[in-house]
């Protein structure tokens, strides 16, 4: 059964922004780069207490990545902050050259993240972002459920990764479920629910969903283990092992692209360890369009009804 309730509606960007402060006052070494969309992405939070710690670029995305590396290469931590869609493709080069062939401790904050940014449509929709993150050697990717846990791994990508980090959060208003205090572990995911006939592993916004598809399920009596994968790289094998051994059955959920996102990644720890059937949900070879959040998870199948019904369907492949 779903023990976790909303505490309240909050932005994941919001838990973004409240990890900078924090940081910046914990570490005075961490300074914040913008691209002139501050207050959308949440730096201002840090920007207003320490603002001889903040630079503005302006919209020079490129050169804001090369100048974060400049800056660690020197002994800052330098947070970078921008929509996911130019943080992690506008910017590649850049981070693959500078930021992770030297593995120095950039943190990029890549935001309005999945089709849940809405109405701003297929452009600034980043769905691609993770696969992208995650081939560069030396970088950990992050994608945390709530805003609550976003703040946690904010901190931990200082705390727990001492080279590049990749953090992807939202920009609407989602359910705040999660325990400040529960551990946050980078390379370890949680199980938030037990069951034995069917795994769902989901990552970011869609956690939420799943919890909620667990609640459809355990109606019809199919008993769903609920786990969050909030670390994509490096990503917990055992726990998704340990999931494939005791259910039989796995599904995936992310708000990216199935092709080198969450579901490839839980793919590729199976196909080696424990093969066992398996479906995806997430967008599949697509781009988004313009919509409320809840319009097009409808239309994209990514609800709780959704992975619900890919439940059933993996269960009669078991």
């Amino acid at each position: 059964m779903n023990t976790y309730l909303i505490r309240e509606m909050k932005p994941t960007r919001f838990g973004f922004g409240e990890g900078l402060r924090y940081l910046g006052e914990k570490y005075p070494q961490v300074v914040v780069l913008g691209a002139d969309i501050s207050n959308s992405v949440c730096v201002n939070y840090f920007s207003e207490i320490y603002p001889e710690r903040f630079f503005s670029l302006g919209i020079a995305e490129q050169n804001m990545m090369a100048v974060a590396a400049g800056m660690a290469l020197e002994g800052k931590i330098p947070f970078v902050a921008t929509y996911a869609v130019f943080a992690a493709l506008r910017t590649t080069d850049q981070i693959r050259i500078s930021v992770c062939y030297n593995n120095v401790p950039v943190k990029i904050g890549g935001a309005h993240a999945g089709i849940s940014v809405g109405p701003d449509g297929a452009t600034h929709q980043a769905l691609e972002d993770m696969a992208i993150m995650r081939v560069l050697p030396n970088m950990t990717v992050l994608s945390p459920c709530d805003a609550t846990q976003t703040f946690q791994a904010t901190i931990a990508s200082v705390e727990q990764v001492p080279g590049p980090a990749y953090i992807r959060f939202g920009r609407e208003a989602v359910p705040d479920f999660m325990d400040v205090s529960s551990e946050f572990v980078v390379g370890k995911g949680q199980q938030l629910i037990d069951g034995n006939d069917v795994s769902v592993i989901a990552t970011g916004h869609l956690v939420w969903e799943a919890l909620l598809a667990a609640e459809l399920l355990e109606k019809d009596g199919i008993h769903a283990r609920v786990i969050n994968i909030h670390t994509l790289k490096p990503i917990d094998k055992e726990i998704i092992v340990k999931a494939a051994s005791e259910t039989g059955a796995i599904i995936t959920a992310e708000e990216h692209q199935i092709i080198g996102g969450l579901g490839s990644a839980v793919a590729e720890v199976l196909v080696q360890h424990y093969p066992v059937p398996m479906e995806f949900i997430g967008m599949h070879d697509s781009f988004g369009e313009s919509g409320t959040p809840a319009e097009l998870f409808e239309k994209y199948k990514m609800n709780s009804m959704h992975i619900a019904e890919k439940c059933r369907k993996v269960l009669k492949r078991k």
